[in-house]
């Protein structure tokens, strides 16, 4: 792996947070911190784009439950349409 320094700029008032924060997840390392905070934050999205497409299946299906056969029918419908 190769690795290039990049730098940010932190407020004065903004430095403690980031100390504390670098010490507790990243264990005193700033690169290890900032490669967890990534991870964590691409979850985050990830989990919020999830959310966003269960909220419109579920104003689309107005409601409506669907049972698990349904659902694997359907699955199974689309994979068998060429």
């Amino acid at each position: 792996m190769t690795a290039q320094t990049i730098g940010f700029a932190v407020a004065d008032e903004d430095r403690e947070q980031l100390d504390a924060l670098v010490e507790y997840f990243g264990h005193g390392n700033r690169s290890e911190f900032l490669r967890v905070a990534m991870k964590r934050m691409r979850h985050e999205m990830w989990a919020e784009r999830m959310r966003g497409i269960q909220a419109r299946g579920r104003a689309e299906m107005g409601g409506r439950v669907v049972s698990r056969e349904e659902v694997a029918a359907r699955v199974a419908e689309v994979l068998e349409t060429p």
